[in-house]
């Protein structure tokens, strides 16, 4: 069974994941004097920038969801079950924090401690820095169960909870003893929010109340109410205005003024969900909100009358996409159409690039006329169930054409204004008639007519630029007996092939619209996909099977069985030779054209309903069952040799993760230490071979030319710096004015001074001369000097050089550093590692101290060893590089 599941295909990223259900997380970078927001998407958080919404960074993932996440000015905390994490960096897991018997619900950093509170009722606080248990606070859940959190402004090492029973505590986390208990307004507390004021909090309350309290003084100053349900998040402007926000279940936003105590404004349809969390900018007219749509939204508020605008968002799917399909032949944007009723397109470049084409709309003149206020439900179409794309005439007309659920009529998109389009294709003879629905749909090479199929047999002709009805295939108006499955056009329009629920493929004359043949399948078909520079028409086939035909002899030519599942979608490979196909035995699979064989096949954890290859064939991208992403995976042929072997009949698959999800590891006990999952290569690969340092050549290149750079840099005058005079000179006693001299100290100062400058080469040669046999530590400090200060160290091995006089009386003195210099580099030479910096040393070695070393006969046998060890290293690489250039020579020159 193979180990990584797919040979072909490897999990790169996902696209179209921004937020959850999660509230997100606001900080402020100090160093880069910007703000950030995180949002928790699944098992890991995502870092953006508020003033472009960019992507900063993405963190590593954890074994679980994330339940909640908080940040300080240096970390985030993400709380995943019972465990917490901190991360640095927006990225690495630098502490976890167990404790915790039930899942954790709540985080509140507080200066150096966390404190954090659980489903069971237990309040824990943490040191941050040590991971260590502070506090411990347990409450009985049916009497105090803890909902909410925050920190009182001034109040030191108080934190104000409160409790879905409606009561508030301020407890004093340091001395661990209750200040006092607040009895509440009979409701739930939902959300706890400091004000701008000091004393005065905002709650939120499950009836729809805010509540504005003094809580210095236990007294309500003044309180709202809201239509819309619980209070879901509350948070004060900061930049001057007394306006304070709610968030509610449904997705609206409404604005109070606290002067005035009266509704200012309301964000209506701010989320199509429930708003996760909303937070003002400090000392900034914008606000940060997050839903469970997968949406991120900042608003500016520079309306009249107080109101808001949107400014930036960051927006995926709300609901998990059906289909997907490569738009342009750059390869670059994914169009995907997605169950909440929206088409986007996702780049695989830059997330500046998306676009959001919108909702599907019965009639775009009256939606233009319901304005601010009214929901616009009735005018939505239904969920896009398919749709074909063409970017020949894109910017001349419409070239997007889909089909949504339960509609006769085909809408019509265009992908540069990035709007529905004007036409809603429909028959004439069926206008009003609703008993039938689109299935099929496909659009010409030249991007000027749609096809279209639909379940009552028709299969209809339109012109794209007018939105005219051009004519229907068939007899009586109907191509088939049965719903059509799936349409399709070859490149230069002249045949177009439909395939129908009668078991039957027909081929017809694009102009004429008469069939000119017809092929009987063993089964129904599903669906039908056209590779048009090969002509292989694919055929997903009731019975869990699949059919390629060729178009010019109009035959079954390749029959693949192996799926246990309906198949969902297919694609082919640029050059025609791959078939990939997904399936709902969630297995995506690759089918060898040429060969007739399954090469490829792998496992994931979700359903995929889409598949599509891009037109570079660079990435492949999936959807899934209950997932809002847009999954990308790289091709890894591109990258090398890719060995593909048929699969046996019983090959069982082995499960890939997803991208941007990891798989459950086993929980490491991980501190202060970061986590560092890279790849290091070792220092030495093979004893054989020769490993280069990684020091700039100017650290050794130029070690035997120093005194001519020396001479060359030397300035023809130096400047002379002046007498430093104090202001007062001081003089003798006497009759005659006489200056007086330095003193003996101050000169037995500066021959101390000089002393100093020379104990580091004293310790360094003392480092050679007792570590003879372990050269690690001598090495890592010459590497750490420079040209000049490597020739001062290795002048100094020897009583002429300076620096070694003191050491001549232990163990042989001068001459014993010079042996074992000449050990380390034999040492160097024998490891294979750091082989330019052995002879550049070397060099320089034996030209500081080569008249000394010819007088001594154990250094010179010590020499001869050496030298005999350089010229086999040599003549081995030497036999290499003849060798490679004996090739070279013979390929450039030898006619093949």
């Amino acid at each position: 069974m193979p180990v990584g599941g797919s040979a072909l295909f490897s999990g790169f990223r996902v696209l179209g994941l921004y937020s959850g259900h999660v509230p997100h997380a606001l900080r402020y970078h100090q160093k880069h004097r910007e703000f950030y927001v995180v949002t928790a998407v699944g098992r890991s958080f995502h870092t953006y920038n508020v003033n472009r919404l960019g992507i900063v960074a993405v963190s590593n993932s954890l074994p679980d969801d994330i339940s909640c996440v908080a940040a300080d000015r240096m970390l985030v905390f993400a709380a995943a079950g019972r465990d917490i994490s901190a991360f640095a960096r927006n990225k690495e897991v630098v502490m976890r924090y167990h404790g915790h018997r039930q899942e954790v619900r709540l985080l509140l950093p507080l200066g150096d401690q966390l404190i954090s509170a659980d489903a069971g009722g237990d309040v824990i606080v943490w040191d941050v820095q040590g991971g260590d248990e502070y506090l411990r606070l347990q409450f009985d859940s049916a009497s105090f169960s803890v909902s909410a959190m925050m920190h009182p402004s001034t109040y030191l090492n108080k934190v104000l909870l409160g409790s879905s029973q409606g009561a508030l505590q301020l407890w004093n986390i340091k001395t661990s003893k209750l200040v006092f208990t607040f009895p509440g307004w009979s409701a739930g507390v939902t959300s706890l929010q400091q004000s701008p004021a000091v004393d005065v909090v905002g709650v939120g309350t499950a009836t729809g109340r805010i509540i504005i309290h003094n809580i210095r003084l236990d007294e309500t100053l003044m309180s709202f109410t809201q239509d819309w349900g619980p209070i879901s998040s509350l948070a004060f402007r900061t930049d001057g205005p007394p306006i304070v926000a709610s968030g509610s279940p449904q997705g609206h936003i409404a604005f109070w003024d606290l002067e005035r105590r009266q509704l200012v404004t309301q964000l209506r349809n701010a989320h199509s969900t429930a708003v996760a969390a909303a937070t003002f900018v400090h000392r900034e007219p914008l606000l940060v909100t997050n839903g469970a749509d997968n949406a991120i939204k900042v608003w500016i508020f520079d309306q009249e009358g107080g109101g808001a605008r949107l400014l930036r968002s960051r927006q995926g799917h709300s609901a998990p996409p059906t289909t997907i399909h490569h738009h342009g032949n750059d390869g670059k944007n994914i169009l995907s159409a997605g169950q909440d009723g929206t088409l986007q397109s996702f780049s695989t470049v830059h997330e500046r690039f998306n676009k959001n084409l919108g909702h599907g709309s019965i009639n775009k003149k009256k939606e233009k006329k319901k304005k601010k206020g009214l929901s616009y439900e009735e005018l939505r179409l239904p969920a896009i169930t398919a749709f074909s794309s063409a970017a020949a005439r894109q910017s001349d007309w419409d070239g997007i054409v889909a089909c949504h659920r339960g509609r006769l009529a085909t809408t019509t998109w265009n992908y540069q204004r990035c709007t529905m389009g004007a036409h809603h294709l429909q028959p004439p003879a069926a206008r009003g008639n609703a008993i039938a629905t689109v299935t099929a749909v496909d659009i010409t090479s030249c991007g000027n007519f749609a096809v279209i199929g639909s379940s009552c047999g028709r299969v209809d002709v339109y012109n794209l630029q007018s939105g005219q009805h051009r004519g229907c295939y068939g007899n009586d108006e109907k191509a088939h007996s049965g719903a059509v499955r799936g349409v399709a056009t070859e490149t230069l329009n002249q045949m177009t092939f439909t395939a129908g629920s009668d078991w039957l493929l027909k081929f017809w004359r694009f102009k004429s619209r008469k069939q000119e043949d017809q092929l009987k399948l063993h089964a129904a078909p599903a669906s039908l996909m056209l590779h048009r520079d090969s002509g292989m028409l694919a055929l997903a086939l009731d019975d869990f099977t699949l059919a390629v035909v060729d178009i010019e002899t109009r035959r079954v030519v390749r029959k693949f069985a192996g799926h246990h599942g309906n198949v969902n979608d297919m694609t082919f490979s640029p050059d025609g030779r791959w078939l990939v196909t997904a399936a709902m035995d969630c297995t995506i699979r690759t089918w060898d054209l040429p060969s007739g064989s399954l090469v490829d096949c792998f496992l994931v954890a979700m359903a995929p309903v889409g598949v599509s290859l891009s037109p570079t064939g660079d990435f492949l991208a999936t959807a899934h069952v209950d997932s809002l992403g847009v999954y990308l995976w790289t091709n890894k042929s591109l990258c090398g040799p890719v060995g593909l072997r048929p699969l046996p009949a019983d090959h069982q698959p082995t499960e890939e993760t997803l991208p941007g999800v990891t798989a459950d590891e086993s929980e490491q006990e991980v501190t202060s230490e970061e986590v560092d999952d890279a790849y290091r290569s070792a220092e030495q690969l093979g004893a054989e071979l020769v490993t280069l340092s990684l020091l700039p050549e100017s650290r050794w290149k130029s070690l035997l030319h120093l005194d001519v750079i020396k001479r060359r840099n030397k300035p023809v005058a130096p400047p002379a710096a002046p007498a430093a005079a104090p202001f007062f000179l001081p003089t003798l006693p006497g009759l005659t004015p006489r200056f007086a001299e330095p003193t003996p100290s101050e000169q037995e100062t500066q021959v101390q001074l000089l002393l100093l400058l020379l104990l580091p080469r004293r310790a360094f040669i003392s480092d050679i001369y007792i570590l003879t046999r372990n050269i690690e530590r001598p090495l890592r400090l010459l590497k750490d000097c420079g040209p000049s200060a490597l020739s001062v160290e290795l002048s100094g091995l020897t009583s002429e050089g300076g620096g070694a006089s003191s050491l001549t009386s232990e163990g042989g003195g001068a001459s014993s550093l010079l042996l074992a210099f000449i050990q380390m580099i034999d040492s160097m030479l024998a490891s294979g590692r750091d082989f330019d910096l052995a002879h550049a040393y070397l060099a320089l070695f034996l030209k500081l101290h080569l008249r000394s070393l010819s007088q001594d006969p154990v250094a010179m046998a010590a020499l001869l060893r050496l030298s005999s060890r350089l010229e086999a290293g040599w003549a081995e690489l030497r036999a290499s590089f003849d060798q490679s250039l004996c090739l070279l020579t013979y390929a450039k020159s030898a006619l093949l």
